[in-house]
């Protein structure tokens, strides 16, 4: 059952970029309080075992997007344009893992593929394609009784930025040591045009575990980097007439939907906040997973 507010939000018109980052997390306290959540929270299942953990993320503005100005710009981040989120919701503070997705295959005998690679542990689930997606997503709401689903794109870059208007959410330049990336294909280096340089990790083939790099002021953890997480957008090929609301647009019908946050198999550009990459409805990868929402309002 959704929660009902001690008192009505009034800050759907706030531009976050101008507040402090600890006004940014006196937002996040504020509207959890006023949905009577604690900031991080997981639900319980039936069994008695407890959900993802999620993180509250409150209402407000924000640019989407990125302009030709940002190293690793794409044309299909443009054009950078305002958008007001105007519900709050809790989001995974992680992708889902394998440990999480574990749960669900034993309570649903749904069963992995021997022939693809699986992960293990705290390590992303990954290898699913979206109908096993949404799958997890109905269980995990009839679990619980509260609405699980994907992000749409401007929930996720919302959630991802926390107020910041950076490349990523602490800056404008990345290392291995905040983002698990291609250290082939270095940011900063890149951005600086260096021809030949040295690695400063060393390259690896999977995912790590999540939480193993910073998090953003929200309380998420590798929301750049590890692996491409789907959302709930169908693909277009720029944000021309995108919804300001920050909802999906309902009249588009292609089997592509935007996927975002880079992958440790992909250039550090692609772990930007504004980046975005097309994924087919029927896509299996080892550098694809998803994060999950949970409707507060």
């Amino acid at each position: 059952m959704l929660n009902t507010p001690q008192t009505e939000t009034s800050t759907h018109s706030v531009f976050l970029p101008d507040l402090e980052q600890q006004d940014i997390k006196a937002l996040q306290q504020k509207t959890a309080d006023q949905y009577n959540l604690p900031v991080y929270f997981s639900d319980t299942l039936k069994s008695g075992s407890k959900g993802p953990e999620l993180a509250v993320i409150p209402v407000g503005q924000y640019e989407m997007g990125s302009t030709y100005k940002e190293f690793g710009h794409s044309k299909e981040e443009h054009p950078q344009h305002y958008i007001q989120i105007q519900k709050p919701f809790a989001i995974g503070r992680y992708t889902i893992t394998a440990d999480d997705f574990e749960l669900f295959c034993k309570e649903t005998e749904w069963s992995i593929r021997p022939d693809l690679i699986w992960s293990q542990g705290q390590e992303p689930a990954i290898n699913l394609r979206l109908v096993d997606v949404k799958l997890y997503l109905k269980w995990l709401s009839e679990q619980t009784g509260e609405n699980y689903r994907l992000p749409t794109e401007a929930e996720w870059e919302h959630a991802a930025r926390s107020g910041t208007t950076t490349a990523f959410h602490f800056g404008d330049e990345v290392t291995c040591k905040e983002v698990h990336f291609n250290a082939l294909f270095p940011y900063n280096e890149a951005k600086q045009k260096k021809r030949w340089y040295m690695p400063r990790c060393t390259p690896s083939p999977k995912p790590i575990e999540v939480g193993s790099k910073p998090a953003n002021s929200w309380g998420l953890y590798e929301v750049h980097g590890n692996v491409w997480e789907f959302t709930d957008t169908h693909w277009r090929t720029s944000h021309l007439n995108s919804n300001r609301d920050g909802s999906s647009p309902s009249n588009i019908n292609t089997p592509w939907y935007v996927t975002k946050g880079g992958s440790w198999f992909d250039d550090a550009i692609h772990s930007r906040s504004a980046a975005r990459k097309r994924r087919s409805f029927e896509e299996m990868d080892t550098n694809l997973g998803f994060r999950v929402v949970r409707d507060i309002a």
